[in-house]
């Protein structure tokens, strides 16, 4: 009787009713739309930057990333890296080694990192060979490099040139080598461009004298949503496989003398802390101005469930000389305000949905300056949306919680409802 009720008693003022449900339908679309935009331009981003540095998760030796020394590695064996192989999230992991060297051509010389990697990997994830600009891209067995065009110009080189690196291996032991230049490719990112150098992997190895170990593996995940669960399963899976009652011998080096697990299980927040820090800044500003927005609609729902109380005292007063209890009537109005709330969801959903969804699949192009700047960055110069259930849950659980906050007061005013100043027309209450 009471959804009968409610209901009839929402349609008795139509015009009401639809405006109030519009106006939360509106709010829902415009904050699913922002955080969606928002959501998605920091997932591009962190992939985008991703791919030129840190990658989204590496497993580091414990002390690598304080010391950052050749000496802290990990084995390059697949019996190591077999546990995040298996997981469904992760799609793809490129062994590295990294370590710093001198790089020296004629009278010229400069501290350079050098990045020893499996060349056909890191060109599927980043697509560097599209970035060479003269020469060609290396292969996994090459006796070549590949140099930055910042350094190749400081060092006064050109591709068919020899580079000498001079460095410290693995134990102490000298790291010297001379190389010739393969290809010349312009990094997106000043920092990499001046300062880096592209080796295979097992030359790299070689120079360095470390055997089958890499400083890093990076891991590339499906999905950023997914992050800290795949996180959570990478740190549980290499602390039980090591401290495994009979681990493999291959594994026994990466356990202390307290039997503890010395890898280190880093996600692209604690690799790229300043871009983190600048994501939560920008995030803090978009929800600020997404519960602007909510709280503008909030005070229109408040005001129109108090009009909708207030206007009715008659209408409650004889309810409950006929025989209708208060908290009935306590009831009644918060399913009626429940169908409002449920109708301006049902309308935010119905045209949200189909809009975030066309967003995701065809992204906003940018054009001008910016598609230039990012163009030059390597990075596809648009606006992605993110399709994500949670987005649209926390947005439906906001529109809910508006009309919880908005209920309490008219709910108090008609607990404490005097029956005959009602009858008469009044509002007075006890």
């Amino acid at each position: 009787m009471l959804i009968k009720l409610a209901w009839r008693n929402l349609w008795r003022q139509k015009r009401r009713t639809i405006l109030t449900a519009l106006a939360l339908a509106l709010a829902l679309v415009l904050s699913l739309f922002m955080r969606s935009m928002q959501e998605g331009s920091y997932a591009n981003n962190i992939e985008n930057s991703a791919k030129f540095s840190t990658g989204i998760i590496q497993l580091q030796h414990v002390e690598f990333e304080e010391s950052q020394s050749i000496e802290d590695l990990l084995p390059a064996t697949d019996e190591f890296i077999a546990a995040a192989r298996n997981l469904d999230d992760v799609e793809r992991i490129l062994p590295r080694l990294e370590s710093f060297a001198l790089a020296a051509a004629g009278d010229k010389s400069k501290g350079v990192m050098v990045l020893g990697v499996i060349p056909a990997l890191e060109d599927e994830y980043s697509s560097i060979s599209d970035k060479v600009v003269e020469g060609e891209f290396i292969k996994v067995d090459d006796k070549s490099v590949l140099i930055g065009l910042g350094l190749a110009e400081y060092l006064s080189l050109t591709v068919g040139d020899e580079l000498v690196l001079y460095g410290q291996g693995y134990r102490g032991q000298t790291a010297a080598g001379l190389y010739k230049i393969k290809g010349i490719v312009h990094f997106p990112l000043p920092q990499l461009d001046n300062l880096l150098i592209y080796m295979p992997l097992p030359l790299s190895q070689t120079l360095f004298s470390t055997g089958d170990q890499v400083s890093a593996w990076v891991i590339d995940t499906r999905d950023l949503t997914l992050l800290e669960q795949t996180m959570a399963i990478l740190k549980r899976e290499y602390s039980s496989t090591l401290l495994n009652s009979s681990p493999p011998p291959s594994l026994h080096s990466l356990l202390d003398k307290n039997g503890k697990s010395l890898v280190n299980v880093r996600d692209w927040e604690d690799l790229a802390p300043e871009m983190a820090q600048q994501i939560a800044m920008d995030k803090a500003g978009g929800i600020f101005m997404m519960y602007l927005l909510y709280g503008v609609v909030g005070f229109g729902l408040f005001a129109t469930i108090l009009m909708m109380t207030l206007e009715r005292y008659r209408e409650f007063g004889v309810m409950m000389a006929t025989g209708l209890v208060r908290t009935k009537l306590l009831g009644l109005v918060i399913l009626e305000s429940s169908f409002i709330s449920l109708l301006g969801v049902s309308i935010g959903l119905a045209l949200g949905i189909p809009l975030v969804v066309w967003f995701h699949y065809h992204p906003i192009q940018l054009t001008g300056e910016t598609a230039e700047m990012m163009l030059e960055l390597g990075w596809e110069p648009i606006l992605p949306m993110l399709l994500s259930p949670w987005l649209f849950i926390d947005q439906i659980l906001i529109v809910l919680g508006l009309m919880l906050l908005c209920l309490p007061y008219p709910l108090w005013r008609i607990y404490r409802l005097d029956l005959v100043t009602a009858l008469k027309g009044g509002s007075h209450v006890n």
